[in-house]
């Protein structure tokens, strides 16, 4: 199938480019239609189907249930005296401008990085794929020590530079893969009606990645707001590490509950922001055939390069220089504990594994609704899956420990209830995965299916399910590697005498032992590294 230009114009847009100019009618007519779902009876909700997202948001909504029962038991005076404290506004303006400053760094990079490696001819396009998604396996506290401990960098500016370093994959691995699925006809069209390069790819491609942008820059800004390691060692007041101080240095559980649903607050916002801007999943492209690449001059490949090079020796050459410098200081030292090491990297790993089969078992029900329904209802649900999210990880704990103890006590310091924690936690990036993957799931495939004789069931494991399987399982990887890195729940939770690789880490930073840490961040770098290279397979390798 091939996109005309509209009736009357053929002689024009047969010119060569840049002889004629085109209306916004004529580019209108070229835009491919959004897709929507027909409402017939596939489009309904099974109700086991609303059941288990149901399901899915109480498991999810139990940390918050937990503070604000914690919040209306409290003296109301001692509440309203935390809230109104200049201190809080303070910190919740420094949240607020950390999440903007790194979420927008992020998509200034994420961008240009996933065009480049997918819309150009730059050479070794395999090898840069590979770096742009090793930031990945960074955690944002190892990176965070590096740069303290090698440049002046403190505060704000460390704060987000740090944080723009390890989260930009979030936006370039979505974009490029949108890029790949892009229907790139329109754009020729565009260029044949007298736009500019630049101006098609801007106004007619651009577009359609949008979604996938925006999935990722919610990711980067929600990771940002329950961000605790980096802010705490560039000594940056925010709101996650001033809950760490209420609950364990002054014990003012009042001042740690308010400034905990001030954190919940501003993930739900950025959630409603997402929401209001997102735009339907665009159509799988109308032709068949790759766009050809933009040529690159010489020196245009030398520029790209350099830049791509910059950001990778930022984020990752220099934790890791930094990490076998200190290495080498503790092998001669004698410092590394190779037992230890060894036990905690396989702890990670299970945990790793358990934490994503849990978070995607929760998140299905309800991708598959956002996917398939434009209810208030599904909405609805969707936003509280992020509820979670919003928490840090003590007030996660705390309240995991509450419920433990007062419902099921056998789960109290146990590796399950820890993992039950890390589904909870990770379960909007298990969201985002399915909803994508199922929506890119052709109605009409379903709609045959059940014409055909198939159940519901059958339809999902013989038709959806197998197509969308690819990127559910990217979201599960995904996950996995974010449950490696995690840190405040683990150390809430993690059983007596358990150690992760993250947790051992900084309990050797925080007592000054560099050169004994060193072995447990390289060994951290080294696990999460193959996650991360599954995800950076290049879009299209694979369906």
């Amino acid at each position: 199938m091939s996109i005309n230009p509209p009736p009357g114009r053929r002689a024009s847009a047969r010119r060569p480019f840049g002889r004629s100019r085109a209306t916004s009618e004529q580019l209108q007519q070229c835009r491919p239609p959004l897709p929507r779902l027909r409402r017939t009876r596939l489009s309904r909700a099974h109700p086991a189907l609303l059941t288990l997202a149901v399901v899915t948001v109480a498991v999810v909504a139990t940390p918050l249930l937990f503070l604000l029962t914690e919040v209306f038991a409290a003296d109301p005076q001692r509440i309203t005296g935390a809230l109104q404290r200049p201190r809080t506004l303070q910190l919740m303006i420094n949240t607020l401008l950390l999440t903007a400053g790194a979420t927008v760094g992020t998509v200034l990079i994420g961008v240009p990085t996933a065009f480049l490696l997918v819309r150009t001819n730059l050479v070794g396009r395999r090898w840069w794929w590979i770096a742009a998604a090793l930031p990945l396996a960074i955690p944002s506290y190892v990176a965070g020590l590096a740069w303290v401990s090698g440049t002046p960098l403190r505060g704000y500016i460390g704060s987000v530079l740090v944080l723009v370093l390890v989260s930009t994959p979030y936006v370039t691995l979505p974009v490029a893969a949108a890029l790949r699925r892009a229907d790139t006809s329109i754009e020729e069209v565009a260029r044949t009606l007298g736009r500019s390069p630049l101006r098609a790819f801007l106004t007619m491609t651009l577009p359609q990645v949008a979604p996938a942008a925006g999935a990722g820059a919610l990711l980067v800004a929600l990771y940002s707001i329950s961000e605790f390691g980096v802010v705490a060692i560039m000594r940056y007041p925010a709101l996650t590490p001033a809950v760490q101080t209420a609950f364990s240095g002054t014990f003012n559980r009042e001042l740690a509950m308010v400034l905990s649903l001030l954190l919940v607050v501003l993930a739900l916002l950025v959630v409603a922001a997402e929401r209001a801007l997102r735009r339907p999943v665009t159509a799988l492209r109308v032709r068949g055939d790759d766009a050809a690449p933009l040529a690159l001059s010489r020196g245009g490949q030398v520029l790209a390069s350099l830049a791509l090079g910059t950001v990778f020796l930022a984020s990752v050459g220099m934790p890791v220089a930094v990490l076998v410098h200190r290495l080498i200081i503790s092998v001669a030292g004698r410092e590394v504990e190779v037992e230890r090491l060894l036990a905690a990297a396989r702890t990670t790993v299970l945990l790793g594994l358990g934490g994503a089969l849990v978070a995607t078992l929760l998140a299905l029900p309800v991708g598959i609704l956002a996917a398939r329904q434009r209810t208030r209802l599904v909405a609805g649900l969707e936003t509280a899956t992020f509820l979670g999210h919003g928490l840090p990880g003590i007030v996660l704990g705390l309240s995991m420990v509450y419920l433990a103890l007062r419902v099921v006590p056998s789960l109290y310091q146990t590796i399950g209830l820890l993992i039950i924690a890390y589904g909870i936690l990770y379960v909007p990036k298990a969201v985002g995965s399915v909803r994508t993957a199922v929506a890119q799931v052709p109605v009409r495939l379903e709609e045959t299916s059940r014409i055909l004789g198939r159940s519901p069931w059958q339809t999902w494991t013989e038709v959806t399910g197998r197509v969308a399987w690819p990127g559910i399982a990217a979201g599960a990887m995904l996950v996995a590697l974010t449950v490696m890195k995690e840190l405040p729940a683990t150390l809430m939770l993690r059983p007596t005498g358990t150690d992760t690789l993250a947790t051992r880490l900084w309990q050797l930073t925080d007592i000054a032992a560099y050169g004994g840490a060193a072995p447990y961040g390289l060994m951290l770098i080294a696990v999460a590294t193959i996650p991360a290279l599954v995800l950076a397979r290049q879009p299209g390798e694979s369906r």
